[in-house]
């Protein structure tokens, strides 16, 4: 640890997404903290030091921002990773079932968030980076829930740049598209499973599979994050991946009805 160097503290950083961009930030000149539930055996890992966390409590958050601050003096970068998705139809997934995604998705980043911009603010700097997806502007069947999280994300975002731009302060976007991690074998099944979705619901399982496996390595979207954290001019959003940054082109240019005729075909609906 060094007093010049910038320190970026990641959410969600024990594998995948988090774990990518933790170390691509530590090669790109950030002294770096890295949070999980669990924290590994090893809390000192490829440069990145890790702490427990829990963002959907309010004791966790505080008390993991109160470390950092008192051994770093310093939060520059808060990558908001951390999540969890849900697979069913809405109908199949109770309403508590959705509150655990919102509180992980949604509230756990905004714990984060409220929790680190006093500090940024004292400083007159900081970004805030919230991984969103493409499912933050696009549907996905089966998934309506996450994707809800996700909406919620964009729109949060946003409105809260420009309450603190004028602070110093940037709240950007990194939206990917598929990735190659085991996220949708960590989605949460529905917990009140129909059978007159059954059949559907064993497609899209198929198609999420494949467009995982088939994914960007979670390297090519931390990329994309150090260049979020990095940029003199950042942009309000940053497409990530082989397909984000195509959807969300073709989102915006096609015809809504051309559009919403694409994502069953995508998803072999009827």
């Amino acid at each position: 640890m060094t007093a010049d160097r910038p320190v970026a503290l990641v959410t969600g950083a024990s594998s995948g997404i988090g774990e990518a961009t933790a170390y691509a930030l530590v090669a790109a000149g950030f002294d770096v903290v890295g949070t999980s539930r669990k924290v590994p055996e090893n809390t000192s890992r490829g440069g990145v030091t890790y702490l427990a966390l829990d963002v959907t409590s309010d004791d966790s958050v505080s008390g993991v921002v109160q470390h950092v601050m008192e051994r770093f003096g310093r939060i520059d970068v808060l990558v908001n990773n951390a999540g969890i998705g849900a697979n069913g139809a809405v109908e199949e997934i109770s309403v508590a079932q959705a509150q655990k995604v919102f509180d992980v998705n949604v509230f756990g980043l905004m714990r984060m968030t409220k929790a680190v911009l006093p500090h940024m603010r004292d400083r007159g700097r900081g970004r805030i980076i919230n991984i969103s997806s493409v499912g933050g502007f696009v549907p996905n069947p089966f998934m309506a829930v996450y994707v809800s999280t996700k909406h919620a994300v964009e729109g949060y975002s946003e409105s809260l740049d420009h309450e603190v731009r004028e602070q110093g302060i940037r709240v950007l976007r990194v939206q990917p598209g598929p990735v190659n991690t085991p996220f949708d074998v960590n989605m949460l099944p529905a917990d009140n499973p129909l059978p007159i979705y059954e059949r559907q619901r064993a497609v899209f399982d198929e198609v999420v599979e494949e467009q995982m496996r088939s994914g960007d390595d979670p390297a090519v979207i931390a990329k994309v994050v150090v260049t979020a954290a990095t940029d003199a001019k950042p942009k309000l959003s940053y497409p990530a991946g082989s397909i984000a940054a195509r959807v969300s082109v073709l989102r915006r240019v096609v015809p809504t009805r051309t559009f919403d005729k694409s994502v069953r075909k995508l998803n072999r609906m009827n």
